[in-house]
């Protein structure tokens, strides 16, 4: 799948099951494996920047728009987007479930229900597709949906996205604004980590608000994961991990993926293309000593934020994996960053 001399990269989100399900194509696998206009990941762009796989993420969009509404401009009044009704959710779900495994039928990815199924599609070539839900929407308080869900492949999922549903509240796009913005868990929600836990699902609390999160720390007993968060201390976004949430995934053995969502990276919080890698640099560099050299991967939100022009799409990754090597990361620990530390999180969490 990737170029030989190319670092292979897993990654911890994206959003392209979101953008191709807004195509209204009839023909997605024509538009995946042949490449698209626009976007951030198709097969040629793929192989050409060592994209070796990733959690692939079903977003249940608002059905007045057909994508999300981020401001560009940093906001500290930004309210949370409303509700989605269970009926459209689980619509837009399965559909993108059925992209994801027509993308399979048609030899474009594998879809991965274990870290072994990972490292096999690697060594073969083919990208290595999670299949991960962002927002639960379409899963029932009573959760028989998740058991229809996780037999049809899911292996991970964000109880939220940036807005409230069933089992807990969503942050805002607010910037500057602490992830402390709402209430916890309702109690479907601990229902849904505890079932988590006994299926082998890995839970993201990317979204999730603060109390949220302190509910999820204090039930599952599986490491804490992030798969694309960044740092509140350089940019102080609801959306970053403050000080004691990067604490308590170090001390579960957890782990985060850098979002390049430039909003996300930038100290002014805006959503502006023009960013620089070091600022991505820096923010692995402050991961790095809050995680661990086990502790951080990358988690882009590729098809799903504006992301930095210099890096533009996924034949962008090797800018970075290049920075971090300039900046002094030796080979292992850029291994580590690519894809290491995600397979060894996958063995621990889905098995």
């Amino acid at each position: 799948m990737t170029e030989p001399d190319l670092v292979p990269v897993f990654d911890g989100h994206n959003d392209t099951l979101l953008r191709l399900y807004n195509s209204k194509d009839t023909n997605v696998e024509g538009l995946f494996i042949e490449g698209t206009q626009g976007g951030h990941i198709d097969l040629p762009r793929a192989k050409k920047g060592g994209f070796a796989g990733g959690m692939f993420a079903i977003f249940p969009p608002p059905v007045e728009k057909a994508r999300r509404a981020v401001p560009l401009a940093p906001s500290d009044t930004e309210p949370l987007p409303p509700e989605v009704p269970r009926a459209d959710a689980l619509n837009s779900t399965i559909a993108m479930a059925s992209i994801l495994f027509r993308l399979e039928r048609a030899g474009a990815l594998t879809v991965c229900r274990s870290a072994g199924d990972v490292r096999n599609a690697m060594a073969k070539g083919s990208i290595a597709a999670v299949f991960h839900i962002e927002g639960v929407e379409a899963i029932d308080p009573e959760l028989t949906m998740l058991d229809v869900l996780h037999a049809a492949g899911l292996r991970s999922l964000g109880i939220v996205w940036s807005r409230p549903n069933a089992f807990g509240h969503g942050v805002p796009f607010r910037f500057p604004s602490s992830p402390d913005t709402g209430p916890g868990l309702t109690d479907a929600g601990k229902a849904l980590v505890k079932a988590c836990n006994e299926l082998k699902i890995m839970i993201d609390l990317s979204h999730l608000n603060e109390k949220g999160f302190r509910d999820v720390a204090a039930i599952s007993d599986a490491p804490l994961v992030a798969t694309h968060s960044n740092v509140h201390a350089i940019c102080g976004h609801s959306r970053n991990l403050t000080e004691w949430q990067l604490g308590a995934i170090r001390e579960s053995g957890g782990m985060v993926g850098l979002n390049f969502a430039t909003g996300f990276l930038r100290e002014d919080g805006r959503m502006n293309s023009d960013t620089s890698l070091d600022i991505m640099v820096r923010h692995v560099d402050s991961l790095l000593q809050a995680l661990g050299e086990d502790g951080v991967g990358l988690g882009s939100d590729f098809d799903g934020a504006m992301i930095p022009a210099v890096i533009g799409d996924v034949t962008g990754l090797p800018k970075l994996l290049d920075a971090f090597a300039a900046r002094g990361f030796g080979r292992a620990l850029i291994e580590k960053i690519a894809y290491r530390n995600w397979l060894s999180m996958l063995d621990r969490t889905i098995g």
